[in-house]
């Protein structure tokens, strides 16, 4: 079962989001993916946000560009913890995305990691940091990832 949901706002967004997915399967985390816009299908984005818990997810990694509504859409959702990725999708190299994802209002907060690949990789480093709170095999994994970089 999927503990992590890694949603993108269009499919073209699968290239810049597939560091996080690497990053997942090389620390063993399931995961899924799904494609749901904030703006051309909000419907869809209320019902995964309102079912992921139910569904064993755990943690949602967003990805989106420009307004980058899709993070604080879900989060506004679900309880869960969401992870926003700012994508460089605009003429602004994704600027416009990292500052709409970390200004969301008091009470429905999304975590923001860096644009680019280091933040794609990010995303998935920092779920494992929070799923390991409770999944030991996870935390060995991240650890042994962590022990390797001071090397």
């Amino acid at each position: 079962m999927p503990l992590v949901g890694v949603v993108m706002g269009s499919k073209s967004d699968a290239e810049a989001l597939q560091p996080t997915l690497d990053v997942l399967q090389e620390l063993g985390i399931d995961y899924e993916v799904s494609v749901i816009s904030a703006h051309r299908t909000p419907e869809k984005a209320r019902q995964y946000g309102q079912s992921a818990r139910s569904r064993g997810i755990e943690i949602i990694i967003a990805a989106a560009g420009g307004a980058a509504h899709l993070p604080g859409v879900l989060a506004s959702w679900t309880t869960l913890p969401v992870i926003g990725v700012p994508l460089a999708s605009s003429e602004l190299k994704g600027v416009d995305a990292l500052y709409s994802i970390v200004q969301m209002p008091a009470g429905i907060p999304v975590a923001s990691v860096a644009i680019g690949t280091a933040g794609a990789k990010n995303a998935a480093y920092l779920a494992a940091e929070i799923l390991g709170l409770k999944y030991d095999k996870i935390q060995s994994a991240y650890e042994k990832y962590r022990n390797e970089l001071r090397k």
